[in-house]
């Protein structure tokens, strides 16, 4: 997000300094999750998750046009593998046209079966709109696009002060162990998953404003290069729980990669769970009878930065600028997980928005 941001602000005129701590930019999130450009189905009527994610993939797929960032509008199969789902996908498929998600259709099974032969479900919802895209060249992208209307981009830089000060915040970072600072006239906190962290340096107390963020960890699995298994599509099963389910992604290089689950954790840790590779073989068998565990390789895994607590319902994007707090110029950008880099060009037009009278 901190990118979508950067590039929205300089085009638009503003002076802006983008401090990463990581050697390169999208390092969490963005590079550790399924690199789907959603069509924007299931999320709430009204919400910002369902309003940013069909304006964010109409700018996202016309940037990668534009900029010729690899991606593919492969569409995508939401499976409903028994009759007790079948009303879920009506709901889905409603609540998708209502959002903006376009040719939403549900086609029985015998229609899946032909068009997606290792597939099997009594019924799929049909999103021709979703895809893929190559994160880190969309980042790359955003990068050069921001740096292009002088934006100073800065990595290997930690903040590790702020404080507010008249006219604006004082910033104190650390860039390979030097220590420096700069006042600003406003700050954008779009620290994914160390969000809270910014927060409290300027004295916000995430869990009384109940915008505490849990970690949420998702395992992938691959199949084996030489498993007798194609899919020209994505296919999910029908969502439950704390994620949409462990679902099947082919990806620009042509491999499908399984997942990600949902495991809530203390801390961050990127380690894939190799044990759990029989749960997601019987998970994906329900929609990939054919599929064996043994197919499945461990491969990589991402923490999505959440609000919703385990157990909890479904919490929407925080995009909020904070004069009412007593912070004016203070943007908090807090739980942006899916569909957070579909509508990431549409939250940096956000925040370009929230912060014109400043």
């Amino acid at each position: 997000m901190g990118l979508a941001a950067a590039a929205a602000l300089a085009r638009a005129g503003r002076r802006v300094v983008l401090l990463e701590r990581h050697a390169g930019f999208g390092r969490e999130t963005t590079s550790r999750n399924s690199e789907v450009v959603h069509a924007g189905i299931y999320y709430a009527e009204g919400s910002a998750k369902a309003r940013l994610c069909v304006r964010g993939r109409e700018l996202l797929y016309a940037r990668c046009v534009r900029e010729s960032i690899p991606h593919r509008r492969l569409g995508k199969w939401i499976v409903a593998c028994d009759d007790a789902e079948v009303a879920t996908l009506e709901t889905l498929r409603a609540r998708g046209t209502r959002n903006g998600a376009p040719d939403l259709a549900v086609v029985d099974g015998r229609e899946l079966s032909r068009r997606e032969p290792a597939v099997r479900g009594v019924a799929a919802l049909d999103s021709p709109a979703t895809g893929i895209v190559d994160a880190a060249a969309l980042c790359l992208s955003l990068a050069a696009e921001a740096e292009a209307h002088g934006a100073t981009l800065l990595r290997h830089t930690e903040v590790s002060g702020l404080a507010l000060v008249p006219g604006g915040y004082g910033v104190e970072a650390r860039t390979a162990g030097e220590l420096g600072s700069i006042r600003v006239a406003a700050v954008v906190n779009a620290a994914g998953l160390a969000g809270n962290r910014v927060q409290r340096m300027l004295g916000q107390d995430p869990a009384a404003r109940g915008e505490e963020l849990h970690f949420c960890k998702g395992d992938y699995f691959a199949l084996a290069p030489d498993a007798p298994l194609t899919l020209s599509r994505l296919v999910y099963p029908v969502p439950s729980g704390a994620g949409l389910g462990i679902h099947a992604t082919p990806d620009l290089a042509g491999r499908i990669r399984f997942g990600p689950d949902a495991e809530f954790v203390a801390e961050p840790r990127y380690v894939v769970d190799a044990a759990k590779r029989d749960a997601f073989a019987r998970a994906a068998g329900r929609f990939l009878p054919g599929l064996r565990p043994e197919w499945l390789l461990p491969d990589s895994t991402g923490v999505r930065p959440r609000l919703a607590g385990p157990g909890e319902p479904p919490r929407d994007f925080v995009l909020r600028e904070e004069s009412a707090a007593g912070l004016p110029g203070f943007v908090n950008l807090l739980g942006i997980e899916s569909p957070g880099l579909t509508a990431a060009l549409a939250i940096g037009e956000q925040v370009v928005t929230l912060l014109a009278s400043l």
